[in-house]
């Protein structure tokens, strides 16, 4: 299993929107688009970061570069 990680943006701790846990793991995802699958350019798409909830499982996709990762404490 993916390490544990508590994600800050600036001064803003991010928390789960469902279940209010600051525990995630992160995994990146990307942003196909119509046009990418049909011309074969998939892989110029956009990135995002996929934080998934280690309590409940609810993802939050990120698109924003400022986002950092914090290894949690075991």
């Amino acid at each position: 299993m993916a390490k544990a990680v508590r994600v800050s943006l600036g001064e803003m701790w991010i928390t789960c929107h469902v279940c209010k846990s600051d525990l995630f793991r992160e995994r990146g995802v990307k942003l196909n688009s119509t046009g990418g699958e049909f011309f074969n350019l998939a892989w110029a798409d956009e990135t995002a970061t996929g934080l998934i909830c280690l309590r409940c499982g609810y993802v939050h996709l990120f698109v924003n570069r400022q986002l950092q990762l914090h290894r949690a404490k075991d």
